[in-house]
């Protein structure tokens, strides 16, 4: 297998664009019909998602490690969407189509081995991959809606009952998907483990997200959902040790947070822990009962809202982390930042100027596209280095 040459070949056919997967699924769809029903109705972000797991895939094939976890991530991730091993082929006979296709004359032998010997290596680690994550978690987990509240017009809490337990870790993030939408959305739960094994989501409704959407209007108590595997650290308390913590807030970005707050409850560490919550509005702010029980509560806990315009700067809204670093010298502690791509951006940026340093602040990975560890992995290698992004 030459690494130069696939490297090469896959340059020209990535240079047509859009092109590329548009053929792809429209060759796979027509040979194997079977397979549709794996795929969302929408396939605009499944499009997407093709052309940049397959750009990270040739572009570290020489760097087998690395690779290697990206696969067994995305092979363990693809049995939500009832993928099987006998499926595997179908893609395999589509993508070398698909590649003869935009190559034409510059199709060769080689390169036909090449590739037919690559895919045969990714196949195989994803299928491996996907058979030990069977001995550890089920495809996903059946939920039961026990609680639906409509908080706003565009966000609801919901309260989930799994069929049987669904472990994780406060700051994780699970799939979710509903049973009439062929779509998964990663959400963290705004709570930390509970003895009977129910979680809590914060739902903002994403112009034209399939799963946000009809969670929050299209759904209701009774209603089945399907919940996948927990992943993700960065928003852990792992790292941070028994550092005092500054937690930063914005939007729906309050659930894992929330999460992280009952987990020092929860430990009795004497850790002090400083909140800043951000919003437009007063009436944005959508759990701030709960926010206002934790303030009673909890003597280590500092709340602080930051809310509305700057009258300084009329039309500009007052930035969490600018209001935080006005207030306080937090560089003794791990700082956690969840929110929107652009508060989260924005905030991380803010840190890093003022001192803070890569190790101490926790963030999530690119929101917009995010549907698994394999995917952000992907897309953020594939992105600059300093755009980090929310997952709310």
């Amino acid at each position: 297998m030459d690494v130069a040459r696939l490297k090469q070949s896959w340059s020209l056919v990535a240079a047509h664009g859009d092109q590329v997967p548009l053929y792809f699924y429209s060759t796979l769809f027509l040979a194997h019909p079977e397979t549709r029903q794996m795929f969302p109705t929408n396939m605009a972000g499944q499009r997407d998602r093709l052309v940049t797991a397959l750009a990270h895939i040739v572009t570290n094939v020489d760097q087998v490690d690395r690779l290697v976890g990206f696969l067994q991530d995305l092979g363990a991730d693809h049995r939500k969407f009832a993928v099987r091993a006998e499926h595997y082929p179908a893609v395999g006979e589509a993508l070398v189509a698909t590649l003869q296709h935009f190559l034409g004359d510059q199709w060769t032998e080689e390169l036909a081995r090449d590739w037919t010997a690559a895919y045969g290596l990714v196949a195989q680690v994803m299928t491996e991959a996907a058979q030990a994550a069977e001995a550890v978690n089920p495809p996903w987990w059946v939920a039961e809606i026990v609680a639906h509240e409509r908080r706003a017009f565009d966000v609801a809490v919901l309260t989930l009952r799994p069929q049987y337990l669904l472990p994780f870790t406060p700051g994780q993030s699970i799939g979710v998907s509903h049973p009439s939408v062929r779509s998964w959305r990663y959400y963290s739960p705004a709570n930390a483990p509970r003895a009977d094994g129910t979680l809590e989501l914060h739902v903002r409704a994403a112009p034209g997200g399939a799963v946000s959407s009809r969670l929050v209007y299209g759904s209701a108590v009774g209603d089945q959902v399907h919940l996948a595997a927990p992943v993700g650290d960065r928003l852990t308390l792992w790292s941070a040790g028994s550092s005092d913590l500054l937690l930063l807030a914005g939007g729906t970005g309050w659930a894992p947070v929330k999460a992280l707050v009952e987990q020092v409850a929860a430990e009795g560490s004497r850790r002090r822990v400083d909140l800043y919550v951000g919003a437009r509005s007063r009436s944005e702010l959508y759990d701030a009962e709960a926010i206002d029980k934790f303030a009673s509560s909890y003597p280590w806990l500092t709340v602080t809202y930051v809310v509305g315009v700057d009258p300084q700067r009329p039309g500009e809204l007052v930035q969490v982390v600018d209001r935080a670093l006005a207030e306080g010298d937090w560089r003794s502690r791990h700082v956690y930042v969840c929110g929107s791509d652009e508060m989260v951006s924005y905030s991380v940026q803010a840190l890093g100027r003022a001192g803070y340093h890569a190790g101490q602040v926790h963030h999530e990975g690119f929101g917009k596209h995010w549907y698994g560890p394999a995917w952000r992995t992907a897309v953020e290698q594939a992105s600059s280095p300093d755009a980090p992004g929310g997952v709310r």
